[in-house]
């Protein structure tokens, strides 16, 4: 069976730094990728990493947050930067064998969440 498991959410303050993890078990992604949902919204695309190594972000973390994998270690990892309040979220692990997507609907696999807090 499949895992992703994240690691390295926290609380911060603006301005500061967080590296998060994730470990997938099982077998290797074409697709990886981080969603975040704030409580009482739904749950948003941040960043993904092909195999191939071709990235995407959402506007908002663009030139703060650096998504890269290890394939050899079959890990993911997001580097974020200038933190900010509104980053605050459950920031979620998901992974897909194709091509990819923004959707969600579409991963086939998830971890289990890690809580980024980012007070002012």
């Amino acid at each position: 069976q499949v895992q992703l498991v994240e690691s390295g959410g926290g609380l911060v303050q603006a301005g500061d730094s967080l590296r998060l993890s994730c470990a997938a078990s099982g077998r290797t992604f074409s697709t990886m990728a981080w969603f975040r949902q704030a409580p009482g919204k739904e749950r948003e695309f941040v960043a993904a990493i092909t195999w191939g190594d071709k990235t995407y972000y959402t506007d908002s973390v663009k030139g703060r947050f650096t998504i890269s994998r290890d394939n050899a270690k079959n890990t993911m990892y997001l580097q974020m930067n200038s933190l900010k309040p509104e980053d605050t979220a459950v920031y979620y692990c998901a992974s897909k064998l194709s091509v990819f997507s923004y959707n969600p609907d579409v991963y086939n696999s998830w971890g289990q969440g890690t809580q980024v807090t980012v007070s002012s």
